[in-house]
């Protein structure tokens, strides 16, 4: 969904469907994953500096 969404297709969910998952959970997934993407190219179109206490604890991943 980041880098492709053009190319997701039904078979994607599927496999998903088939690995276990709910169709809540895959729901809940493409919700928040499409809100991440929509915040960060928002953030990136505007030049939105991260804050320091963020980068901080990105770092100690």
């Amino acid at each position: 969904m980041t880098l492709t969404p053009a190319e997701m297709s039904e078979a994607d969910i599927k496999h998903l469907l088939d690995l276990g998952f709910s169709q809540t959970a895959v729901h809940d997934a493409v919700q928040v994953i499409s809100y991440f993407n929509y915040i960060n190219r928002i953030a990136d179109a505007l030049d939105v500096d991260l804050e320091h206490d963020i980068v901080s604890w990105e770092q100690k991943l």
